[in-house]
């Protein structure tokens, strides 16, 4: 392997959920893989409700090398997305990488995404091209659910479930984590600025546990998808996507009025037994009702950004004020 030349120090964020036959030899590879980049690191377990003693061996660990483990204990199990947006929070390093626990991805790639992020790439993707999973239930799925992601959103990955990433901290910054929508931070990343890169990482069989997903997490993945398309398209201008619709809906309605009214004076058909007429009323109410949660959203995009002085855009560079 060759040596890292990367001058960053790196945070490895480890999620873990009942994964503690495998914590011991995965926490050996990422030790193995730092020292022998060059780099300073930390690593941080975050114990997403395990009920296998995960948490007893996590302390172990940091009574061991107490400055460079570190860890955090949910409640509770929060999902990936809350374990892996705990991790990012305590992070203290230039540039994050998280890791999945389960020793499928391996850590001796994690020199070549730093060496990735020296080029001058804010966030670099891992990509398992040599995938080591059930074809049916994961695989094909997986190769879907990434098409399908890439051409909605513009960022063409071939692999947004790989939990292998780098990540630019002052990229990082700017990601909010919600529901199960880690695997598009990539997305968001780009939405951003972020120059984002792919690079082909190693994949080994799973040695312990079970998987925690199925191919029931697809409807999942379509639902996060939605909510990432109007996130990007329209989450500063809410009443361009719901006024566009609700206008749609209401010349639909003009129109069906129309032809109720063409019936009624030229064939002298009842109004009250035209289907028409409630077509009419149908679309009408439902573009009033469009147009109305357009400038409700509105309202709530400016009380969000307004109350917490957020921007609405990312500045990559500045020139320094006299």
């Amino acid at each position: 392997m060759t040596e890292s030349k990367t001058a960053y120090a790196v945070s490895v964020v480890v999620p873990i959920f009942n994964e503690v036959e495998s914590l011991p030899r995965l926490y050996q590879e990422v030790r193995e893989a730092m020292e022998a980049a060059g780099v300073a690191y930390e690593i941080i377990f975050v114990d997403d409700g395990s009920t296998d003693g995960s948490a007893e061996l996590l302390r172990e660990l940091h009574q061991e090398a107490p400055q460079t483990v570190r860890y955090i204990v949910f409640r509770r199990n929060f999902g990936q997305t809350a374990a892996m947006a705990a991790g990012f929070d305590c992070a203290q390093h230039e540039v994050i990488v998280p890791i999945d626990a389960d020793l499928q991805n391996d850590p001796h790639d994690i020199p070549r995404l730093l060496e990735k992020i020296d080029e001058g790439y804010d966030v670099v993707s891992g990509w398992r091209a040599d995938r080591k999973d059930k074809l049916l239930s994961r695989r094909l799925p997986s190769m879907m659910a990434n098409r399908l992601i890439s051409a909605i959103t513009g960022v063409h990955l071939h692999d947004y479930g790989c939990t292998l990433k780098a990540y630019h901290r002052e990229v990082a910054e700017h990601m909010n984590f919600y529901g199960e929508l880690h695997r598009f931070l990539p997305v968001l990343a780009s939405w951003a600025g972020a120059r984002v890169a792919e690079i082909e990482v190693n994949h080994r069989p799973r040695e312990f546990g079970q998987s925690k997903y199925g191919i029931g997490r697809t409807l999942r993945v379509v639902l996060d998808l939605i909510t990432i398309k109007f996130l990007l398209s329209y989450s500063t201008k809410p009443m361009q996507v719901f006024g566009k619709w609700g206008m749609a809906a209401m010349a639909t309605g003009f129109g069906a009025a129309l032809i109720t009214l063409a019936q009624k004076l030229w064939k002298g058909q009842d109004v009250t037994d035209n289907a028409w007429l409630f077509i009419a009323m149908f679309f009408s109410l439902g573009g009033l009702q469009l147009i109305g949660m357009g400038l409700l959203g509105e309202i709530n995009v400016r009380t969000y950004y307004e109350s917490q002085q957020k921007s609405i855009y990312t500045i990559r560079e500045q020139s320094e004020s006299e």
